[in-house]
């Protein structure tokens, strides 16, 4: 416990307290309001410092202010970096989950790619999937293809296929603006390159695009989330990697971007990628998770696989 923060003083001594603290003693309370806000203004004995909010949501800006100014026990407020003790909700997916590959105008492949999972298209048409050798089940509804384990959907297959993919799109549309909306912990990271670096879970907000030029490391456990807003292009670079480290897993990774996105030869990528216009993987790039694209998704003998969730 942190100085005077949980003390239970009696209304004499938390009116002695404030007034030795401002040298004026205006009217403070000794109802408890002490330490429970941001504050750290403290005119008077109110003490509307305290708890400060930095150590458990923004990461470390403790927003608490010194015992001097009347909040009393709101210096200590921030540690834990960005966002460590940060409890972040994955961002909902609906019925977009049951796609491993999701997009609106076209899904194209330079085979062979490897691919687990359902791939779907909407509002286009079956003829917008290409280089994929679709056959078209005798239900009429999905096709399957030699590169995709798994089912083929598009608007124009039979009912109930355009249905199911105009709510998934929709859920997909609705999960890229729960993503854009979360409060960011970390702003502008790296000036918008995060190579080399090891991430802790938490929301992380860029202006511009983002660049991955050297393998980057997401670290912490199976229920941790990290949450990248990036306003214009996510780009990584070929031969390079985002790792998962102690226990961390992808379906809890979401890259939300308002640009294109780009990952390159041979690249790794971990995690759910909610792009509002297109997603490029160059030759032999590999990512664990789910493409969910507002616009196409253009492949190149890539493997593909959705997170175990």
């Amino acid at each position: 416990m942190n100085n005077l923060r949980f003390l239970t003083l009696s209304s004499t001594a938390a009116f002695l307290l404030a007034s030795v603290a401002t040298g004026c003693g205006d009217s403070g309370t000794d109802d408890g309001t002490g330490g429970s806000a941001t504050g750290g203004s403290g005119t008077g004995g109110s003490a509307t410092g305290g708890s400060a909010t930095g150590g458990s949501a923004t990461g470390g800006s403790a927003t608490g202010g010194s015992p001097g100014d009347g909040g009393l026990g709101g210096a200590n407020g921030g540690d834990g970096g960005a966002g460590g003790d940060r409890s972040e909700e994955p961002v909902d997916l609906g019925s977009a989950a049951d796609f491993v590959i999701l997009a609106k105008s076209a899904i194209s492949t330079v085979p062979t790619s490897a691919i687990t999972g359902t791939i779907g298209v909407s509002p286009a048409a079956a003829t917008y999937i290409t280089g994929f050798s679709l056959v078209e089940d005798a239900t009429g509804e999905f096709a399957t293809s030699p590169q995709v384990t798994g089912n083929v959907l598009a608007a124009d297959y039979d009912s109930p296929t355009p249905s199911d993919l105009t709510a998934a799109v929709g859920d997909m549309e609705t999960a890229f603006t729960d993503a854009a909306g979360r409060t960011a912990d970390v702003t502008e990271l790296g000036a918008g390159d995060i190579g080399g670096m090891t991430l802790e879970p938490g929301v992380y907000k860029w202006g511009t695009g983002l660049l991955v030029p050297t393998d980057v490391t997401l670290s912490g456990n199976a229920n941790d989330v990290w949450i990248f807003q990036i306003a214009q292009d996510l780009t990584v670079d070929g031969a390079t990697s985002v790792l998962l480290a102690g226990g961390a897993v992808p379906e809890n990774v979401f890259w939300q971007v308002s640009g294109q996105v780009e990952i390159g030869t041979a690249a790794h990528v971990e995690g759910i990628v909610l792009s509002q216009t297109s997603v490029t993987l160059a030759t032999g790039a590999s990512l664990s998770g789910r493409l969910l694209a507002q616009t196409a998704v253009t492949l190149d003998g890539n493997v593909v696989v959705e997170p175990e969730d």
